[in-house]
């Protein structure tokens, strides 16, 4: 059982900056693809950004250009660094890890967007 642990949300302005965290509980090169999702409110969780374990990188078209995904294999943690925030943005941020089948879920952590 991989535990996945995410931080970094909090309250913004829009055109403000967050970095999302994701720490997990063994080494990620052990997991096939790491990403990012978010559900906003009243609407279905959707995919924003992943990285596989070779290091390609793909981005949803809505964030892509705000948000970049990275990782730092030593410390076992995956980081969504959004820019450009913008009031849609505001949902909670959920992190994913793929291995052998399994999708593993943080418990999501709130971003929220607004003047």
């Amino acid at each position: 059982q991989v535990q996945l642990v995410e931080s970094g949300g909090g309250s913004v302005q829009p055109g403000g900056s967050l970095r999302l965290s994701c720490v997990a509980s063994e080494s990620i090169l052990a997991l096939e693809i790491m990403s990012w999702f978010r559900q906003r409110p009243g609407a279905q969780r959707e995919f924003v950004a992943r990285i596989t374990r070779s290091a390609g990188i793909h981005t949803s078209d809505s964030v892509k250009g705000r948000f970049t995904i990275s990782r730092d294999t030593a410390k076992n943690t995956v980081f969504l660094q959004m820019d450009s925030l913008k009031p849609e943005d505001t949902a909670i941020y959920y992190c994913n890890g793929i291995r052998a089948a399994e999708n593993y879920w943080g418990q999501g952590t709130q971003v929220t967007v607004s003047s």
